[in-house]
């Protein structure tokens, strides 16, 4: 098997690159910044002031899961965003020190100092030295500085997934996996209550307030496996909450990722809480990972998410699609895709004139990565690569990549088949993932 040697976000473009989507929310592709790179801020937190969305993030590698640091990125509309920089970086030494585990970053501003207050697990490799950590700056980009573990009675709170909730009053909770929820002292540095336990959920827990119904999200745990995550409801925070089931289809996965946050979003005039999960691509999440962002449907005490839409605006809440901005095309047929293949270094290899392309493929179980490349014509200079997964438990169909906007020019595009595929085990040893690395792809557009 050949193994492609992978950076962090592979390779930088080489000529300055323009939003892809024209303020679409990309979902189950990579996004990209201001940079060209591509956004990389998982298990992420989302934070509106003034009138712009902040967001925190793991920023992740292809080689390690260590810590690396929580990226912070801004955008006025959920799809273009700028790279703020690392607001948090590793420790000298300490729960978040060198070769230590930091996830699940949220960020909420505390009503009465003004502070900004960032929560994270923090951990050892192994997952057996969980704490509940926090650090706080003056700004919101920060730099933040590392405060230590949340105490609550003078006791940490020793907990692995975890979000944050901020209620309309400006009160904030900590949301622990399997179900504590913890009411936040006035200045947001401590607990000061175990308010209730919603028992029977889950890890990578997220609570949105709508109506006179709280709704709590959670996920099943399948390591970075996806799974149909659920909900429980309550009239208050301090419960009861009652368990109502998926608010995905059964089977989707809950759209092929995990539950990290609920953002409440105005659209149209009205308040729509907005789902924000990631699909992890484990071991490449540097360069493979992505996200599904969709709104949430709420009736009384339900909330659902019925339909998918790979690509959507906040501007009306409804989906659009970019390619039929593509007029060009090179399709499959009747017989068979344009390109399947899983041996390693076999090529698609594809040239056309204008400034943006995009490929749609299929996803599955025997799915793995692809290198994309595009080079300029008329220097032979690759000027942009990303890596592309192919795997999900769930068949899927639909677009793969998409392109930054580039320069107008005649461009050459070169897929490879990498060899290497999503593949991990869990704490007891059983192994999760892809079992090959084909690559399937359906269609390219462009334009």
């Amino acid at each position: 098997m050949k193994l492609f040697p992978l950076l962090l976000s592979l390779a930088a473009p080489f000529i300055a690159a323009a939003s892809s989507t024209n303020g679409l929310i990309a979902n189950g592709v990579p996004r990209y910044d201001d940079r060209g790179l591509p956004v990389n801020a998982h298990g992420a937190g989302v934070i509106a002031d003034g009138g712009r969305f902040y967001m925190f993030g793991e920023c992740k590698t292809d080689t390690t899961n260590a810590f690396t640091g929580f990226s912070c990125y801004s955008s006025p509309d959920l799809a273009d965003w700028t790279f703020e920089g690392i607001a948090l970086g590793v420790q000298p030494d300490g729960l978040l020190g060198p070769d230590r585990v930091g996830e699940r970053p949220k960020v909420m501003r505390c009503p009465a100092t003004g502070e900004y207050v960032m929560f994270m697990h923090a951990d050892n490799l192994g997952y057996k030295d969980q704490y509940t950590c926090y650090a706080t700056s003056p700004t919101v980009t920060g730099p933040y500085t590392f405060r230590g573990p949340v105490m609550l009675d003078s006791v940490p709170l020793r907990h692995w997934d975890m979000g944050t909730f901020q209620d309309t009053d400006g009160t904030g909770y900590i949301l622990a996996h399997h179900g504590p929820v913890y009411r936040l002292s006035p200045d947001f540095h401590s607990a000061e209550a175990m308010v209730s336990n919603v028992k029977g959920s889950g890890e990578s827990p997220a609570v949105v307030h709508c109506g006179d119904t709280y709704f709590h999200l959670s996920s099943n745990l399948t390591s970075w496996e996806r799974n149909d995550n659920f909900y429980y409801t309550a009239p208050s925070m301090e419960g009861p909450w009652t368990r109502r089931g998926l608010f995905c289809p059964e089977g989707t996965l809950t759209w092929n990722s995990q539950t990290s946050f609920v953002l409440p979003v105005e659209i149209e005039g009205r308040t729509v809480p907005v789902y924000m999960g990631d699909r992890w691509s484990f071991p490449r999440q540097g360069s493979a990972a992505t996200y599904v962002w969709l709104p949430l449907e709420v009736s009384d005490s339900a909330i659902s998410i019925p339909s998918y839409m790979p690509f959507w605006s906040i501007a009306d809440g409804r989906e659009h699609s970019p390619l039929s901005w593509m007029p060009g095309s090179a399709l499959g047929s009747a017989e068979g895709p344009l390109f399947s293949s899983n041996n390693p270094a076999d090529t698609l290899v594809y040239t056309f004139e204008g400034s943006q392309v995009a490929l749609t493929g299929l996803t599955g179980q025997h799915g793995g990565y692809a290198l994309i490349t595009l080079a300029d014509e008329a220097t032979s200079e690759t000027v942009f690569t990303q890596l592309i997964d192919f795997y999900s438990l769930r068949p899927d169909s639909g677009v793969r990549f998409l392109s930054p906007q580039l320069p107008q020019g005649r461009y050459t595009l070169t897929l490879t088949v990498t060899g290497d595929f999503p593949k991990w085990t869990n704490k007891r040893g059983d192994r999760f993932g892809s079992d090959d690395s084909q690559v399937i792809v359906s269609d390219i557009r462009f334009r």
